[in-house]
């Protein structure tokens, strides 16, 4: 008939390269993405803005470690520069940010 003509099992075989070769298309896309999200992720829950290069820098030259420190130096300037906070080795922790009530009330 014309120059497309496959058997069933020729189809099947096209059918199922098509699928893995989508699959590893999103598979390469959520890599790439990663810095990306983890920076929209940073800046939801603690407010904390970072740009995805610079993640992806800190990545390449430390690895995971190295993204770890980033944001734990982060958090504590974070933490630092709010001066209602007093931390002493003898205060309580302040669990407020876990009151359901006042969550509901924002």
């Amino acid at each position: 008939m014309g120059s497309f003509d496959l058997s069933a099992d020729a189809n099947y075989t096209l059918i199922a390269v098509a699928g893995m070769a989508l699959l590893g298309m999103i598979l390469i896309a959520s890599f790439v993405s990663r810095s990306r999200v983890f920076c929209q992720y940073l800046k939801h829950m603690t407010g904390i803005e970072l740009k995805p290069a610079a993640v992806r820098r800190v990545y390449r030259s430390n690895g995971k470690g190295g993204v770890r420190d980033l944001l734990m130096d982060l958090l504590i300037e974070e933490d630092l520069a709010d001066d209602s906070r007093k931390v002493t080795p003898n205060s309580k922790p302040d669990t407020s940010v876990f009151d359901i009530s006042k969550m509901a009330k924002k």
